[in-house]
């Protein structure tokens, strides 16, 4: 997408906040997955359902011409909000696949969210059009060259330095780790300013998961772990092993960001119109926040692959 184009996306949305909350014509429940037809979904979850106002009469969003459903897709090794589901393993599982459940009823299109591949072959997926939306990016501005971001975030994260609990690294700024070596996940971004500087002064190896950055951390192939905080918890407390602790200032606070691929066939300005008013409401009516703790209570129950 052209900058000309992001900008006159960004000052849209800017006019749907100055015109206040906007109010579609359906409430949040309808199953994300089930493959081509909406009519084999799940019913909603707890979390989707109470997002909707009680007593609120609806009726869905007529059809869009030539778009009978998107497929979703994201960082499959993303917990509490994306991971592979272990009873079917082309499915994904977790926050933010309950968020695009919500969106499925809101725009009236039905929803799949699919496990493509790790998270570098999600991007080139999305870059060809074969997925519509990726539940969850980080903006970044050659990601605006193949899809639309839609705002405001949904969600904020932040990214930090990961060092053994036993081995610390002493970190203040980000100089104090021109002299270490660091691990991430290839294709991992952690903001504009930040991948610049780590480009030009940092050693930074890339592996292909989360799981494999901390065993490299844990046994002293890497002295320190750059990752979100929440999912490398999360990771670190299922694998055991040597305890592994954040350092602060955080690295970066990024948003996640709902996203549309330009070569998608549904990428229509009626498409674009009915997500931006279902992120707003989304942002609005603050119910992204049940989505992960629902996550973090499936994340903790489900067996690892």
């Amino acid at each position: 997408m052209s900058l000309r184009r992001l900008a006159v996306s960004s000052f849209a949305l800017i006019g749907l906040a100055v015109a206040g909350p906007v109010t579609t014509g359906s409430s949040p429940g309808s199953s994300l997955f089930g493959g081509a037809a909406l009519a084999q979904t799940a019913p909603p979850s707890a979390a989707v359902q109470a997002s909707a106002a009680p007593g609120t009469a609806t009726s869905p969003p007529s059809p869009i011409a030539g778009c009978p459903m998107l497929v979703a897709s994201g960082n499959p090794q993303y917990p509490p909000y994306l991971w592979r589901d272990p009873s079917d393993e082309q499915k994904l599982v977790g926050a933010n696949a309950d968020m695009m459940q919500w969106l499925a009823v809101e725009i009236g299109i039905p929803i799949e969210t699919r496990y493509v591949g790790p998270w570098g072959r999600v991007q080139e997926e999305m870059r060809a059009g074969r997925i519509d939306l990726i539940a969850g990016a980080f903006f970044t501005l050659p990601r605006t060259e193949y899809m639309d971001y839609f705002h405001p975030a949904f969600r904020e994260t932040r990214s930090v330095i990961w060092t053994r609990t036993a081995a610390p690294v002493a970190y203040k700024r980000w100089s104090d780790l021109a002299t270490k070596q660091g691990v991430t996940v290839i294709n991992n971004s952690f903001g504009v300013e930040f991948d610049n500087y780590a480009r030009q002064s940092l050693k930074i190896s890339q592996v292909a998961s989360i799981e494999q950055a901390i065993l490299m951390l844990q046994r002293g192939r890497a002295d320190y772990l750059i990752y979100e905080d929440t999912p490398a918890e999360a990771y670190a407390a299922r694998n055991g092993g040597p305890a592994i602790q954040p350092l602060m200032p955080a690295i970066a606070r990024e948003g996640l960001y709902l996203t549309l691929a330009h070569r998608s066939r549904c990428n229509t300005p009626e498409l674009r119109g009915r997500i931006a008013r279902a992120v707003y409401k989304l942002s609005q009516d603050r119910v992204m926040a049940r989505f992960v703790d629902q996550g973090f209570v499936l994340w903790r129950k489900q067996p690892s692959l």
